[in-house]
């Protein structure tokens, strides 16, 4: 399982070691071929790109026949990359659905070092990192938003286990803008944005702050989100 930036071109952010074990494949499981063939080319792979084998992931039917021709791969003692989109592959990742493939076949599975975007943010947050839940995209519509916001504080309040979250980036400001009409003022929300770039911000305030403070652009701009006790 091969980490990518999660900062499109910051290839310094992966490790030395995982990049001189992703130079010796020559065969790749991805979720996107296109975004994959440019990552791999960055990080200045000795085989041109065309000559690679990239495998497109089919995240409606993951155990489809291709994945099975993979096998043949591997009973020639060759190993597969599993690359993700961003981050670390299988960490709110389809890749999961081809680490759980190569378990049900017997076949090893190796996590390499590099980005999650989700530990980076619970790291900088100050929050508690002994327990936590990610619970991915919030609903859309604003009704359920609302509720499941609601729901995630009253799980913060009985587990004290903090709370990630994350959404489209184009409705980033929508979700901040319910987050401090809906949460208790004092909630701490922490906002962490852009990471892994220049333009990182991570910052953690109870609702009652962040009320009084401007909110930086978040528009476009990935981000995760954290609620604490």
């Amino acid at each position: 399982m091969i980490p990518c930036p999660i900062a499109e071109g910051n290839v310094s952010s992966i490790p030395n070691e995982t990049n001189q074990i992703l130079h010796g494949l020559t065969h790749f499981i991805v979720e996107r071929a296109r975004t994959a063939r440019r990552y791999i080319k960055s990080t200045a792979h000795p085989i041109p790109i065309n000559e690679l084998v990239i495998f497109e992931l089919d995240k409606e039917q993951p155990d489809q026949t291709e994945l099975y021709d993979f096998l043949k791969v591997l009973s020639q003692g060759k190993s597969i990359g599993l690359i993700s989109e961003a981050g670390c592959p299988g960490i709110a990742d389809p890749g999961a659905l081809v680490v759980a493939w190569a378990h049900r076949h017997s076949i090893q599975t190796v996590p390499l070092v590099g980005p999650s975007s989700i530990f980076l943010a619970i790291m900088a947050s100050g929050m508690n990192g002994q327990g936590f839940t990610f619970h991915g995209y919030l609903p859309a519509k604003t009704s359920e938003m609302t509720k499941a916001l609601k729901k995630l504080e009253k799980l913060l309040r009985s587990t004290k286990q903090t709370q990630i979250f994350m959404e489209a980036p184009y409705r980033n400001m929508n979700i901040v803008e319910h987050a401090l009409k809906q949460l208790n003022k004092d909630t701490l929300l922490c906002i962490a944005c852009d990471i892994n770039t220049k333009e990182e911000y991570i910052v953690t305030k109870s609702i009652k702050d962040w009320s009084k403070t401007k909110i930086p652009n978040l528009h476009k701009r990935p981000t995760i989100f954290l609620i604490g006790p």
